[in-house]
């Protein structure tokens, strides 16, 4: 999440062990005591606790909730209760149950139970002395205030689990997530439905966010026709030119494609090749003839139409497809791999033919890229590999591998093998010796799907796996923030290495300075992630992990180019650290200067940390990249003049200044924009709806299809914010009092280097819920990145300002893109979607959209060509062709375009307000 909290501990939190011997039978010394008569537990009994216990989350107002912390959270927050109703009699009090808390408690009082914050999410709950224990069919209520709102199922996190002295700790079985076996969902049966519109899914009095039920989503889809022969000659990405060949009749590839590679290396294009085959066209020697042929004129520079200003051939090609041949020509392998991956999209896997055309293309920007984050839950290789499979398949570029953040490290570095040993996993181990605590609703046990890394082997195999496939590996270990996992787990090192007695060894990679007394919280609520930056030993460690992430890049045989250090919301450390303070004033001393004229103050040593990075990986020759907020701090002339910057700020709230500010210093500059580009935001404002929300509560593929990246104020005119309401976004030249800039617009010859989806995966915890998130998205990522649309509004070099009433966006351009849309739609539904199945990627199959009018049903989906069901109460599932008589109420749902799974369904009910 991305929001300011003040963390607040409520009682002091008990460290149980979990360590000692467990009486796994139950067994009792006469005379003693058992945990029902308030005795001490065994491990049978507190098993049996465990799996009695029935747990239900209630989110109850998100709106006019009274009583709120006006110090913390802007002064708002929501009201929330858990039950726990037992099946067995627990009188004991030696007990205490663990769990995930999203949103810290703000106000809790209960005469019967503490409750505290142990770290970041981890709360805890004890019995108190006035407790009188669990009988049969007793339900104990806890309500709460906490911060901000809640809004969502996802929030309520999994695996509570109890704790008890020297047992083993259980995970409470309410409390462990379902799987719809429909449609192949997380479900969290110990939650309870959101019901009130007005009341839990409104997050302010003035939210305007309409629940996406099927009214909404019908009247949304309403104008999309079901066109299918729109998807005949459509490839996605969109190419810069199709031009059908006249009087041609459709060319068959069903007895597959002889290649001639005219000395292109068959592994350049291996992979391209291997899509083909798993569509039905497969190489052999009495197909049609594909040609590799080079560009025309080759030998000359050509333009590619490249945004980004530079002059390149990376990825242009020229498709011709004739009934007696197929020429491909390109300068590159991008190129070849690009033009046998447009032919793919022309196939139709049921007729195996495409129509007889020519196609001169080449990317609208040089950086296409795909952000996964593996260090909050582990994603497998397996899952690396299919993804990048499908971003080869639609021209993506880049994978940014995000793995290292506060709750996992997820690479195997030569020579700290702790990284891994204690990084890599979390458990109820509260020194963190072996794991890091439990987070993200992670349970007890180290033993499960959210734990893991990838071996040296695993990493060379990725790397070769995705150049290959012309994609850049960019490595990601968040720092000097979000440094958790790296943090602890080197203090497990050192408090290893001095027990045996060499302290040099110990003190050789230290992160933290030990005599720092900073009271801070970073925005997930952590107080110990951040590494000092004031210490060399700090500087060390990350020159160490540098040179062996290199290293593997070597051996790969891919030099590393970019190296993504994060250097995002670091929160207020260092103020009172004495290294620090000797640092800045050995700094000045050294400088002959004021210690604020060179190093700022304490508060500008995030920016020192950056900058000193970013020069240690320019003498290295790789580029450094960062987060735009994080990149922000640092002094433009004490950076490398050619870094990259991920723009992550919201446009609603002003994001497109810092984009300009960053691209007009000549960096690289790469849009992020959450509220767009992240895809673990749901697609539908939906409670039910998997993903975080804080950006937006809607994005779905439309939602992307529709971004205009190279004028992002313009968005203001077709976008709301957060909330569902128009805003204003201001591209015009600022100055301050002063005269100095505070924002305008980009300088003349300024453009953006790319744009990138981000996957962040608190939420998520297995591959298949993460290719729900980002698949069809992707699609349309790479829509946006590939191809610029002619209804998108120019820039404005001599700024504008952009609302609803501004009138850039045209009525003509607006009637273009939804015409475009259509056949965007029709392509997914009836083409594209069928080849997603044919690779194993459970994409999101949508919600429908339906009505009931006149005593019949009406329904849509979004994307046109999906098979529809519907079902009366107590009836069977029945397959929707048109209009039909029913009787509410009623439940809708859509199939995957194989017919194989089943979206989630919607009932249609009025919805009390």
């Amino acid at each position: 999440m991305k929001l300011t909290f003040a963390a607040a501990t409520l009682t002091l939190a008990m460290g149980l062990s979990a360590c000692g011997p467990a009486d796994t039978q139950g067994r009792t010394e006469p005379g003693t005591k058992t945990a029902a008569q308030g005795g001490s537990i065994s491990q049978a009994e507190l098993q049996r606790f465990a799996d009695g216990l029935k747990v239900r989350y209630r989110v109850l107002s998100n709106v006019g909730t009274r009583g709120c912390d006006a110090a913390r959270a802007d002064g708002r927050c929501f009201s929330a209760a858990i039950d726990f109703t037992s099946s067995v009699e627990m009188r004991a009090k030696g007990w205490a149950i663990y769990f995930s808390q999203m949103r810290p408690v703000q106000v809790f009082r209960s005469q019967e139970f503490n409750l505290s914050q142990v770290k970041g999410d981890l709360h805890k709950l004890t019995p108190t002395p006035a407790f009188n224990g669990f009988r049969p069919g007793e339900t104990h209520s806890l309500s709460f205030l906490g911060d901000y709102w809640q809004l969502s199922e996802i929030d309520a996190m999994p695996n509570y689990y109890l704790v008890a002295a020297g047992l083993k700790p259980v995970v409470i079985a309410s409390t462990r997530l379902s799987r719809d076996p429909d449609t192949g969902l997380e479900t969290r049966p110990y939650v309870e439905d959101f019901v009130d519109a007005e009341r839990q899914y409104k997050r302010s009095e003035t939210d305007a966010i309409d629940w996406a039920g099927a009214g909404v989503l019908f009247e949304a889809n309403a104008a999309t026709p079901i066109a299918p022969a729109l998807a005949l000659n459509s490839i996605i990405p969109t190419p810069k030119t199709v031009i059908p060949i006249p009087d041609v009749g459709p060319v068959s590839l069903a007895n597959g494609i002889e290649v001639v590679l005219n000395r292109v290396p068959r592994a350049e294009v291996a992979a391209a090749l291997a899509r083909l085959a798993r569509l039905g066209v497969a190489e052999s020697d009495t197909g049609v003839t594909v040609n590799f042929l080079p560009p025309a004129g080759a030998g000359r520079e050509t333009d590619t139409g490249n945004e980004a200003g530079a002059k390149t051939r990376e990825g242009a090609y020229r498709l011709e497809i004739r009934p007696g041949a197929i020429d491909i020509r390109a300068a590159d392998a991008a190129g070849f791999s690009y033009g046998l991956a447009s032919l793919a999209g022309l196939v139709d896997v049921n007729s195996l033919k495409v129509n007889a055309l020519s196609i001169e293309d080449s990317p609208r920007y040089p950086f296409r890229g795909m952000h996964v984050d593996v260090a909050r839950n582990f994603h497998s290789k397996a899952f690396i590999l299919k993804l990048l499979d499908q971003m080869a398949a639609y021209k993506l570029n880049k994978l940014h591998l995000h793995m290292a953040d506060d709750e996992g490290w997820r690479l195997e570095i030569e020579g700290l093998p702790e990284l891994t040993g204690v990084g890599s996993k979390r458990c109820h181990d509260l020194t963190e010796d072996t794991c890091l605590l439990p987070q993200l609703g992670s349970g007890p046990d180290a033993d499960t799907e959210v734990s893991g890394y990838y071996s040296k082997a695993d990493y060379i195999e990725i790397l070769q796996y995705a150049a290959a496939r012309q994609i850049e590996v960019i490595p990601s270990m968040d720092m000097p923030g979000h440094s958790r996992a790296a943090i602890k787990s080197m203090a497990a090192r050192s408090r290893s290495l001095s027990a045996a007695g060499e302290p040099v060894a110990a003190a050789e990679y230290n992160l933290v300075d030990p005599l720092d007394q900073t009271s801070y919280a970073s925005v997930q609520y952590y107080d110990d992630n951040t590494l000092n930056v004031c210490l060399e030993s700090s500087y060390h460690f990350v020159e160490k992990v540098i040179d062996e992430i290199a290293e593997l890049h070597r051996q790969a045989g891919q030099p590393l180019r970019h190296y993504h250090i994060g250097a995002d919301e670091t929160a207020g450390a260092w103020v009172d650290s004495p290294v620090c303070r000797h640092l800045i004033s050995a700094n000045a001393d050294s400088q002959g200067r004021d210690a604020d004229e060179e190093l700022g103050s304490t508060a500008q040593l995030g920016a020192y940390f950056i900058e000193r990075i970013a020069k240690l990986l320019q003498a290295k020759g790789i580029e450094a990249a960062g987060w735009s907020d994080g990149m922000s701090h640092t002094r433009a002339e004490k950076m490398p003049a050619k870094v990259q910057s991920n723009v992550w700020d919201i446009i609603a709230y002003g994001g497109h200044v810092r984009a300009h500010q960053q691209a007009n210093l000549g960096w690289d500059t790469v849009l992020s924009n959450p509220e767009v580009l992240y895809f673990d935001f749901p697609y539908e404002a939906d409670p039910k709806e998997p993903g975080y929300y804080w950006g937006t509560r809607r994005n779905n593929s439309r939602h992307v299809f529709s971004f205009m990246p190279d004028n992002l104020a313009a968005n203001a005119e077709q976008w709301t914010d957060i909330q569902g309401l128009p805003f204003e976004a201001d591209d015009r030249l600022k100055l301050n009092a002063a005269g100095q800039k505070l924002g305008g617009p980009l300088l003349p010859g300024k453009r953006f280097q790319g744009i990138q989806g981000q996957l962040w995966s608190e939420t998520l915890r297995s591959d298949a819920a993460v290719e729900y998130m980002v698949f069809p998205r992707l699609l349309m990522l790479a829509e946006r990145a590939w191809h610029k649309a002619d209804w998108e509004v120019p820039y404005q070099y001599q700024g504008a300002l952009y609302n609803r009433t501004s009138g850039f966006f045209s009525q003509e351009m607006r009637a273009k893109q939804a015409a475009q849309w259509s056949r965007m739609a029709n392509t997914l539904g009836s083409k594209e979607l069928r080849k997603l199945d044919l690779a194993g990627i459970r994409y999101r199959v949508p919600t429908p959209g339906a009505r009931i009018v006149d005593g019949n049903l009406v329904a849509n989906v979004i994307f046109p060509g999906l098979g529809i069901e519907y079902r009366e109460a107590g009836g069977q599932w029945q397959p929707y062709a048109g209009p039909v008589a029913v009787k509410p109420p009623l439940d809708v749902r859509v199939l995957a375009a194989d017919g194989r799974r089943r979206g989630r369904s919607l009932t249609l009910i009025e919805r009390r307000k």
